[in-house]
């Protein structure tokens, strides 16, 4: 089962990182449980961008969580605007972008999204997906969402799902190792790096 093993970043030495998938995943949760860990356990200076404006209430959801782990947070709605907010955040160790749930078959959205991504040149884009939506739904969101290069995959809600063993065929199915898993919505517990012989026994 291959499998990344957690972000290593550098201190001193910027590592961009975007989270990408459809709606209702998790993302944004998900970036604040690793924002909190990098930042509070290990003691690195991490920023976030978001770039979804498009739901009711996000930017607030991630701002809420930059104030409590006090973090720099940055909104981007432009091309533009993403190199002039990473310019910003260039001092850092760690930049999280969090970008907005896109429907897979909304093709325009996707093209916005990796137009957004191609200016930020993350160094990891990470394809987030619920493994509660089922092994059909799943393979066909990564599909979807080949165009914007994601470098790895994180499956969440894996205690909502009635069983674990897509887990066994999925990475090969999707086409991508899995780098975390996430069970729960406590931040910033309920993540772990994903391990093959972990994943086997779930």
């Amino acid at each position: 089962l291959p499998t990344t093993g957690p972000l290593r970043p550098e201190r001193g030495l910027r590592s961009v990182v975007a989270f990408v998938g459809p709606t209702g995943v998790g993302k944004t949760t998900t970036l604040a449980k690793m924002a909190a860990n990098y930042r509070l356990r290990e003691g690195l200076r991490v920023g976030l961008v978001t770039v979804d404006t498009y739901r009711i209430a996000a930017v607030e959801q991630l701002r809420t969580y930059a104030d409590i782990i006090d973090l720099p947070m940055k909104v981007v709605t432009s091309p533009k605007e993403m190199r002039r907010a990473l310019d910003e955040l260039a001092g850092l160790d760690l930049v999280f972008i969090d970008t907005a749930g896109r429907s897979p078959r909304d093709d325009l959205k996707l093209q916005e999204l990796k137009s957004l991504l191609d200016e930020a040149r993350a160094d990891q884009v990470y394809l987030v997906l619920s493994l509660s939506a089922g092994a059909r739904a799943i393979e066909a969101a990564a599909e979807q969402f080949r165009c914007v290069n994601p470098t790895a995959a994180i499956l969440t809600k894996l205690d909502e799902a009635l069983g674990c063993g897509s887990l066994v065929s999925l990475p090969e199915r999707i086409g991508l190792p899995v780098s975390y898993l996430t069970m729960g919505q406590d931040v910033p517990d309920d993540i772990e790096p994903a391990q093959s012989s972990r994943m086997a026994q779930l």
